[in-house]
């Protein structure tokens, strides 16, 4: 996970830059995980509502008043601590299946 703030003009446009480059080089949606597009489907769509849902936003929240706390802002540890709200979410809306 990368930041940059609205004065980071050029940061900003780099790190886009490289997302596009990066998700071009996946291919199409599937094609690097070789699992079913039915349960691709299915994240996707448990990952949309997870998103969309106060509670992650909460979650998202109270991990920033955790850091604040902690007064580590480590790339490393943002996005380990990210993934896990975000996979504990998408979990929930899958009804407990593992994604």
């Amino acid at each position: 996970m990368d930041w940059a703030s609205a004065a980071e003009a050029p940061l900003y446009v780099e790190l886009i830059t490289k997302f596009t480059e990066r998700v071009k080089e996946l291919g199409p949606l599937g094609s690097s995980d070789a699992k079913p597009l039915e349960e691709i489907k299915a994240k996707l769509v448990a990952a949309k509502s997870a998103a969309s849902n106060v509670k992650l936003r909460t979650q998202f929240a109270k991990l920033t008043q955790e850091l604040r706390q902690e007064d580590d802002y480590s790339s490393q540890l943002i996005e380990t601590r990210m993934s896990e709200k975000l996979n504990d979410a998408i979990l929930r809306e899958m009804g407990g299946k593992q994604p």
